[in-house]
């Protein structure tokens, strides 16, 4: 049964009908935001360098993964935001491994509040391993030897991100200028039958509002919720953290696609931190298909010697 709704899923997102969500999905993205928004990059005031991996349904043949490197800094007038993000993301038959370079600048609009704006340019090389779909009647299979199945296109990103120190507010939106990779016609074995072959980067947009609470001096309450669309789909998700004694985050998060998680973070050191997050599927359709696992870890640098905030939200 599994591997039948996976097989569905695949063909479908070759043929281009599933088309809410192509960008890598993460559930620990409040704490690593130059994922989704370039504009982020700087804001920390401190070098960042953050590795992230996830495994979503886990223990699945063919099953979604994801490896995530983000690396951003501000420069020495906090001004300039620089960065570098990549990714290798893969799915059944897909691979896709992205390296970008980012740009923001920061603008202070008072003592406590900044407005970035960000700007992201990379290449994008997208791998498709055809001899990996299975067809339930071999007659419909189709001579994918003949086109290629490696593809580089460049890609764009834009983003705003507001910040204070216990709130901040994020807008942006990914594949700018919504290339095409495949957009090719390809003829069924042994038939002169054609088929479309149609594969393009839908423009996501992302908006995510978050605000940190204090409750004393060892609790800070910290609501997010981050809205994302893709073409005519809108998917929203709510998450709750908790940071206790400015040490530990506790957390749970839901989707509106269907799954619901719980997180946790670890600051080892002023210089280090680690989390990891787990999630589980609950849509009638999907819940079959297993659980997710990600595990995070982040580096800060204070080269500049800035005033670390406390508590620390981002």
């Amino acid at each position: 049964m599994r591997k039948k709704i996976f097989i569905n899923l695949v063909i479908l997102l070759l043929n281009n009908l599933l088309i809410a969500q192509q960008d890598p999905q993460y559930s620990q993205y409040q704490f690593n935001q130059m994922v989704i928004n370039p504009a982020y990059a700087g804001t920390k005031d401190v070098m960042s360098v953050v590795l992230d991996v996830r495994n979503q349904w886990a223990g699945f043949s063919g099953a979604p993964r994801t490896q995530a490197l983000s690396f951003h800094t501000p420069l020495k007038n906090k001004r300039i935001g620089l960065g570098l993000t990549a990714y290798n993301d893969m799915i059944g038959p897909k691979r896709v491994t992205a390296t970008y370079g980012n740009f923001s600048y920061i603008l202070p609009i008072n003592n406590k509040l900044k407005l970035s704006f960000g700007l992201r340019a990379g290449v994008v090389n997208y791998v498709f391993d055809f001899n990996k779909i299975n067809y339930k009647d071999q007659s419909e299979s189709v001579a994918y030897n003949t086109i290629p199945t490696n593809k580089i296109k460049p890609d764009f990103d834009a983003g705003l991100f507001l910040k204070s120190n216990s709130f901040y507010a994020g807008f942006s939106a990914t594949h700018l200028n919504a290339a095409y990779v495949y957009n090719d016609k390809i003829q069924a074995t042994g038939s002169q039958k054609e088929y479309d072959l149609t594969y393009r980067l839908n423009t996501h947009l992302f908006f995510i509002v978050s605000k940190g609470f204090s409750v004393g001096d060892n609790l800070v309450i910290n609501p997010t919720i981050m809205v994302k669309s893709a073409s005519a789909t809108l998917n929203a998700d709510l998450n709750l953290n908790f940071l206790i004694k400015q040490r530990l985050w506790l957390g749970a998060f839901m989707r509106s696609s269907g799954s619901v998680g719980i997180l946790a973070q670890v600051l080892v050191t002023e210089n280090i931190r680690l989390g990891y997050s787990y999630d589980r599927t609950i849509a009638p359709i999907q819940k079959n298909l297993g659980n997710g696992h990600e595990i995070m870890i982040g580096f800060d640098f204070n080269t500049f010697k800035s005033k670390i905030l406390s508590p620390r939200y981002l």
